[in-house]
């Protein structure tokens, strides 16, 4: 035991001298206290569980640790007494936390858990409450999460209650293949398979849930099949999956309201969305992205990445062979790539689309751009896709931009930029075009960059006035840097400044209308593709100055920290070309 005195700085003889004395722990006195509790000396309560079995103590060490006792030996009629009931708690429980109160020590196990934390939160021994959470959350399994969900809400504990609840949205199959899964009410099934935030393969894999919930107990739960329904994202499955499994299924079959479900899902595949209003049931969740990349130094090559796995996959092949492409997407299901160059070096206006929706996945000729472009950049605004300068076959740069309507399927030029940009990063912000960064001058060879042609300086364009408006310069000047925009700012990430690499990010929000610098990535890079998936950015490939990065990491604008996650299978080359599709058929790992 340590015990502190200290001394006052008055002198020997003054009259108010004094040593103080503190006593650091209260351990000893403690050791004292369950001494004489075990020998039954000075105690003056006992106390009855459920169960009849007595435990003895002392009002005044258990008021010291509990505002429960507190409470109750000076507020209430059992301060007079010496015999007290405590309902709902078991003996067990009650002994080991009348043991923690005076020793300050409890072990939690899976044997006791379930009966301390409904006794702790009682007494209102908030300590061992918290041990008891972060036990149970350290527990957490496919096959108990729901039970521990349920413990949590009983005893409100949000905290525990958050954690659980996250863990069964991102094990949905497995949870949903237990049998805790067959045990929750209808409202339970309900707002377990209405979150955005369910992470899950397919929403095949929603619907056969519901299924099985529902036939676990068919007399009492068919009735609310068509709830449950109402809650099935059908229109992001396959058209084959819903002609040949649900139309199939015996118990939709006999319920004419989910027929309406069904109805709503193939006119959305008949139609493309267009003539269908929009509603929950055509949302993607919350991990029902993957990203796409095309191009690279096999330029054909396409891969696609799951963020749940952190694995990238080889996707469909172009047909085009494709270097310093671009890639876009329109209506949430066509994919874009646009532009670059061939094998031979030769500039394209060649355009291909892939629709990711379609059973049979494969790239497409599309209308080809009225100038041909590479080291340039794309966005979408109300499904239009902008081609936005770059440079041609001359090498030389250009301030031209163009939009396609897919809907006329026609290209048609835009007004001129302010000045001439290649190696120009775009992104889509407020439904504005923002031109980012580039040089503006003409390129006769790759290796032909001077740093007063690298521009700091951004504009945007305003589709309705077709005029582009300067906004605030970047700290840096960029060329071959990659925007992307995620929860409402625009980000300029990395690019060569004409005398070195970049692994600095900057930030423009447009309620303040300044960039900011940000956390740096981990490695310096131009010529990336970057993208927004579930709340991240991610930066995909890119070069440095003698290599290509198959490198790619992620930046969490919560803790402004970037990380880095699988790699691309294939080295790549001015990989601007990714974006985030829906999951469908063919993007699926398991």
């Amino acid at each position: 035991m340590q015990n502190k005195k200290q001394k006052t700085e008055s002198g020997r003889c003054e009259n108010y001298a004094k040593y103080e004395y503190k006593k650091s722990s209260y351990e000893q006195t403690y050791d004292v206290f369950q001494l004489l509790r075990q020998d039954g000396l000075l105690c003056d309560i006992k106390l009855k569980a459920d169960d009849n079995k007595i435990i003895i103590a002392h009002k005044v060490v258990l008021a010291s640790a509990s505002p429960y006792f507190y409470a109750m030996f000076t507020k209430f009629s059992e301060q007079n007494h010496d015999l007290v009931v405590i309902r709902q708690i078991d003996s067990t429980a009650l002994h080991l936390l009348i043991n923690f109160i005076y020793s300050g020590k409890i072990v939690v196990t899976k044997d006791n858990v379930q009966i301390l934390l409904p006794a702790a939160n009682l007494l209102q021994l908030e300590e061992v409450t918290e041990v008891c959470c972060e036990f149970l959350q350290s527990q957490l399994c496919p096959t108990n999460c729901i039970g521990i969900y349920t413990i949590a809400d009983l005893h409100s504990r949000t905290k525990l209650l958050t954690s659980s609840e996250l863990y069964i949205q991102q094990h949905f199959l497995e949870v949903v293949g237990g049998d805790e899964f067959l045990s929750l009410s209808s409202e339970q099934v309900v707002k377990l398979i209405s979150s955005d935030k369910l992470i899950v393969s397919s929403e095949e894999k929603v619907f056969e849930s519901v299924i099985r919930w529902v036939k676990h107990e068919l007399g009492s739960r068919k009735c609310v099949l068509p709830q449950l329904m109402e809650h099935v994202r059908l229109p992001l499955t396959s058209k084959n999956y819903i002609l040949n499994k649900v139309v199939e299924e015996p118990l939709i079959k006999n319920c004419y309201e989910c027929k309406k479900h069904i109805n709503e899902a193939l006119n959305f595949h008949m139609f493309n969305s267009e003539l269908i209003p929009i509603n929950i049931r055509h949302k993607p969740r919350y991990g029902d992205k993957v990203l796409l990349d095309i191009g690279g130094i096999e330029p054909k090559c396409t891969e696609w990445y799951d963020p749940k796995m952190d694995q990238w996959n080889f996707g469909p092949e172009i047909i085009t062979s494709r270097h310093r492409s671009c890639a876009a997407l329109v209506k949430d299901n066509l994919v874009f790539a646009v532009g670059g160059m061939d094998d031979e070096r030769q500039c394209l206006r060649s355009v291909e689309v892939l629709d990711v929706s379609s059973d049979s996945l494969c790239w497409k000729p599309s209308v080809e751009m009225l100038v041909e472009r590479m080291d340039f950049g794309v966005g979408v605004i109300n499904n239009y896709l902008y081609a936005v300068g770059g440079r041609n076959r001359s090498h030389l740069a250009l301030d031209n931009a163009e939009v396609f309507n897919n809907n006329t399927q026609e290209w048609r030029m835009i007004c001129n930029m302010s000045i001439t940009r290649s190696h120009v990063g775009v992104g889509v912000l407020n439904n504005l075009l923002f031109a980012v960064g580039g040089f503006n001058h003409a390129l006769w060879e790759d290796t032909c960059i001077n740093i007063v042609n690298t521009v700091n300086t951004v504009e945007c364009y305003h589709p309705s006035l077709n005029k582009w408006t300067e906004v605030a310069k970047m700290c840096e000047h960029r060329s071959s840097a990659g925007v992307g925009v995620l929860d409402g700012v625009l980000y300029a990430v990395g690019g060569y400044d004409g005398n070195k690499l970049l692994n600095s990010v900057e930030a423009y929000r447009p309620s303040t209308g300044i960039w900011t610098p940000i956390g740096d990535m981990h490695l310096p890079r131009q010529c990336a593709g970057v993208v927004a998936l579930d709340g991240l950015l991610y930066v995909v490939g890119g070069e440095d100055l003698s290599t290509n990065l198959n490198a790619v990491e992620c930046y969490n604008p919560k803790t402004n920290t970037w990380t880095i996650v699988a790699p691309l299978r294939n080295t790549k080359q001015h990989s601007r070309g990714v974006v985030a599709i829906n999951r469908t058929g063919f993007f699926k790992t398991c």
